[in-house]
């Protein structure tokens, strides 16, 4: 059975005390509730080892928000997927919106990224989406097939199996624009159908995905009512509890 997940994605906010005291609250706000879904945080690389030391990680996931496509060696200013699992984060979020644009990581980079996190028992949370343009085009059903195809179909069944993938509309992302509840649930089935063709069905209906594009208190319940959503990956909202705590519970 899938899991459903509520991912919070920091990105480059919070110093190091924010972050800590960011992950305790939410810690505290969880402590005596049951939830339906599993809970995760994406940091910064610097808040990894605090976060996971000050809050009760069988109720928080914690994720990286990238990591090398190197194991090792003379690449100033990278952090590996051992470094990450070092800290005793579980997850990685790769292939973000924002990493492929601003620092152009490819499809052959995500590949060797995946790679590497699976092999330090990492969870990959790997996101896909089209940007305007390509929408308008109606050309987002193609985007979304290439980028799983490139990056993720070389893996085995076994490994496959172990990806959480995040559906971003980058059009969404920052701007309030959200995908009408529909053109989530369409491009969601469309991607686990696209799982199912080339590791069966048994696997596609394993796969969480989740939906990534302006995520919030007013529309998750109906964004997470759609059979094939199982969850969101959420930004702005998740760097506050009052905001995140009620996406949450959306389940």
């Amino acid at each position: 059975m899938r899991k459903n997940i509520v991912a919070g994605n920091w990105k480059m906010n919070k110093n190091l005390q924010e972050g800590v005291e960011l992950a305790k609250e939410l810690n505290e706000a969880l402590k005596n509730k049951s939830v339906n879904c599993d809970v995760v945080i994406g940091t910064p690389f610097i808040h990894l080892a605090s976060v996971v030391s000050s809050i009760d990680t069988n109720k928080i996931g914690v994720a990286a928000q990238n990591c090398a496509d190197k194991g090792s060696g003379a690449y100033t200013g990278e952090v590996s997927a051992a470094m990450v699992a070092s800290t005793g984060a579980g997850y990685v979020i790769l292939g973000h919106s924002e990493r492929r644009a601003y620092y152009h990581e490819t499809p052959e980079i995500l590949k060797e990224k995946v790679k590497l996190a699976l092999a330090n028992e990492l969870t990959p949370i790997f996101c896909i989406g089209e940007v305007l343009e390509e929408r308008e085009a109606n050309k987002h059903f193609e985007v979304v097939k290439s980028q799983i195809e490139e990056s993720l179909f070389e893996l085995s069944t076994e490994d496959f199996a172990k990806i959480v993938l995040a559906y971003e509309p980058v059009w969404a992302i920052g701007t309030g624009k959200t995908a009408t509840a529909d053109q989530a649930q369409e491009i969601h089935a469309f991607i686990r159908k696209t799982v199912a063709k080339k590791y069966g069905e048994d696997i596609a209906d394993n796969t969480s995905i989740l939906y990534g594009g302006s995520c919030n208190a007013g529309n998750a319940k109906e964004l997470f009512s759609n059979p094939d959503v199982d969850g969101g990956l959420i930004g702005g909202a998740s760097l506050g509890v009052d905001k995140f705590m009620p996406i949450i519970e959306a389940f």
